[in-house]
């Protein structure tokens, strides 16, 4: 019998919004499976990386633009069972603030395109459940 690998994917992600608007980045062919999805900006935290500091890197390298946290938004965990892993993702949300950078693109990296999108929009766009945890800590009443 073999065993099933386990593996904990601790994350921090930013809710950057400008009013009725949400920064999103769209996963790229490297993650075939979610490829043309979009999620939040953010991803793995680095071997003793502090969360906030991992959120801001994150960020920065997905959309170009520098963020500081503005509190903690939220904490969520999910597990998925894939065919020979078992995942538990820890996924940390804080309200981030840009406070400088310039709106770009991820070059080969996970993600390939960043834009802001309405949140009228958002009902009818392709996204990782992510963002949905993301819209309800930033807009409670969104459905």
């Amino acid at each position: 019998m073999t065993e099933t690998t386990r593996i904990t994917r601790v994350a921090a992600y930013g809710l950057i919004v400008d009013g009725e608007q949400m920064l999103l980045c769209r996963i790229s062919d490297q993650l075939p499976r979610l490829a043309g999805q979009w999620t939040l900006p953010g991803g793995g935290l680095e071997f003793r990386e502090d969360p906030v500091d991992a959120m801001i890197r994150e960020v920065r390298e997905e959309t170009g633009l520098v963020v500081r946290a503005a509190g903690l938004a939220g904490v969520d965990a999910k597990a998925v069972d894939a065919e020979h892993a078992l995942y538990h993702a820890i996924r940390i949300l804080y309200h981030a603030e840009v406070i400088g950078g310039d709106l770009t693109h991820e070059q080969d990296g996970t993600t390939d395109c960043c834009q802001w999108w309405h949140r009228s929009d958002l009902n009818g766009l392709p996204t990782v459940e992510l963002v949905e945890a993301g819209v309800a800590h930033v807009w409670p009443d969104k459905r």
